[in-house]
């Protein structure tokens, strides 16, 4: 029972820093499965992440 709720916490977790690397102009798919693996960290380097220019 525990076990099921670590992973739904770790995907929302994954999505929501899916949308946050896209408001700071980066791709989505990538930070989303880059936060599949490192969770929290992935946050965190997003967090203190410069937002990217358009081009």
């Amino acid at each position: 029972m525990m076990d099921d709720q670590y992973f739904v916490g770790w995907g929302t977790l994954a999505l929501i820093n899916a949308g946050l690397a896209q408001g700071k102009n980066r791709t989505g798919l990538s930070w989303f499965l880059l936060s599949i693996l490192l969770g929290p960290l992935a946050t965190l380097f997003l967090v203190f992440a410069e937002k990217r220019e358009d081009n």
